[in-house]
């Protein structure tokens, strides 16, 4: 099956010495993945913004892991206001617009630091 391979992200990175994700074969698993802006690394403020860099963390993940958003399993999504999901269900349907062919989803409550209103983490099952 191969050895782990830690996937790095260009303009991602996390206060602990941990990379984006790690990858066991075909199996990709990430660490909490941020609503920071990719280019300015700052929290934007609002929940709209921080979904949006959110998802473009997911689509940069998936390319940096060689696979692409088919090959997402599962996402685990952790909001600090639970039940506002219009940001987050705009950003997957944009993702995921095929009802019949989306990933698990599981959404939780959760206390963020940083000003984070939201993060994600990726399951994923990589063909190539």
């Amino acid at each position: 099956m191969g050895g782990r391979v830690s996937i790095e992200l260009p303009g991602f990175g996390h206060a602990n010495p941990i990379p984006a994700a790690s990858r066991i074969g075909p199996f990709l698993a990430s660490g909490a993945l941020t609503g920071r802006d990719p280019q300015t690394r700052e929290m934007p403020e609002g929940l709209d913004e921080q979904c949006a860099n959110v998802f473009q963390h997911i689509r940069a993940l998936m390319d940096a892991a060689g696979g692409s958003t088919d090959d997402i399993l599962k996402l685990t999504i952790h909001l600090t206001t639970y039940r506002d999901r219009d940001a987050l269900n705009r950003e997957w349907s944009a993702m995921f617009p095929d009802p019949a062919s989306r990933p698990a989803r599981q959404v939780l409550a959760a206390e963020l630091d940083g000003g984070a209103l939201v993060h994600a983490d990726v399951l994923a099952v990589l063909s190539g």
